[in-house]
C-alpha cells in the first residue's frame, strides 16, 4: 500500500475529523513505530505500527464504514467522553463494535437528527462551509418573529462572533418556527432567534442535508442507506 499522510490514515479509521487528527499529532499524541509522530509524516497502515494516546494502536485492514442517524434526546452532550462525567449520546450506539463518533454537535438540550460515523472524509464533506449543507431545526419560542424579525433572519443577523449567513424561516404554529441554516457556530439558532428577541424553550434538528430524522423513535438510531450517503456527500 503506498503511503498516505498520517490525519488522512487516523481519520479513516475513525480516530477523529482530519483536522482533530492533526492537532492530535501536533501535540505530540501520536507515535509511528515508537517514535512521535509530526505533522506531515506519511505512513503505511499495513505495515507501520501507529498508537495514539487514550485511543491505542491502528493497523491492518481499513476498518468497515459505518454511517447512522440517532434521533437524540435532551440531556445528552454530544461529544465521545466528557470530563465532567456527564451522559454523552456514545450511550445510544455502545452496541457498534467499531469506534465511531458524532458529525458536529447538538447542545445538551437540544434533540434531533445527529449523525455518526468513523469515515473523517465523509465529515469533512459535511462540515466544510464551502459545502453549504442546509440544517433545518424546529424552535418553540415565548414570542413568534414579526415581518420585520423574519427580514432580519433571512438577511443574517449580527452576533458576537460576527454576521451569520441568511437564514430560511418558517412560521409553523403558535410558538413555533422553522429555521434552515448551513453553517454550525455554537448555539447558532438560540442565539440567532435571540438577536431579534425570542427565547427559545425547545429545540430540534429535523433534516441534515438530504437527509430527514422521519418517524425514527427518540434515542434510537438506524443505518443510513448507500443511497443516503451519496446524496449527503453529492457524490
Amino acid at each position: 500500500m503506498a503511503p498516505e499522510r498520517l490525519q488522512k490514515v487516523m481519520a479513516s479509521y475513525g480516530v477523529a475529523s482530519r483536522r482533530r487528527c492533526e492537532e492530535l499529532i501536533s501535540a505530540g499524541a501520536v507515535k509511528v513505530n515508537g517514535c512521535v509522530a509530526e505533522l506531515g509524516s506519511k505512513v503505511d497502515s499495513v505495515c507501520d505500527c501507529i498508537e495514539i494516546e487514550g485511543w491505542g494502536r491502528l493497523g491492518g485492514a481499513e476498518p468497515e464504514k459505518i454511517y447512522l442517524m440517532l434521533n437524540k434526546p435532551k440531556g445528552f452532550v454530544t461529544t465521545v467522553r466528557d470530563e465532567a462525567g456527564r451522559r454523552t449520546v456514545m450511550e445510544f450506539v455502545k452496541d457498534i463494535r467499531q469506534r465511531i463518533y458524532p458529525i458536529g454537535r447538538l447542545d445538551r438540550d437540544t434533540e434531533g437528527l445527529l449523525l455518526f460515523t468513523n469515515d473523517g472524509g465523509f465529515v469533512q464533506r459535511l462540515l466544510h462551509p464551502s459545502h453549504l449543507v442546509d440544517k433545518v431545526y424546529i424552535a418553540d419560542v415565548d414570542s413568534l418573529p414579526g415581518e420585520r424579525e423574519i427580514k432580519f433572519l433571512e438577511e443574517g443577523v449580527c452576533l458576537d462572533d460576527g454576521w451569520t449567513a441568511p437564514a430560511k424561516v418558517k412560521i409553523l404554529s403558535e410558538g413555533q418556527v422553522e429555521l434552515t441554516i448551513h453553517e454550525g457556530r455554537k448555539h447558532q439558532v438560540k442565539r440567532m432567534l435571540a438577536a431579534v428577541g425570542c427565547r427559545v424553550s425547545a429545540l430540534k434538528r429535523i433534516r441534515f442535508g438530504s437527509l430527514s430524522l422521519g418517524n425514527l423513535p427518540r434515542g434510537r438510531y438506524r443505518f443510513l442507506s448507500d443511497r443516503e450517503v451519496k446524496e449527503l456527500t453529492g457524490f
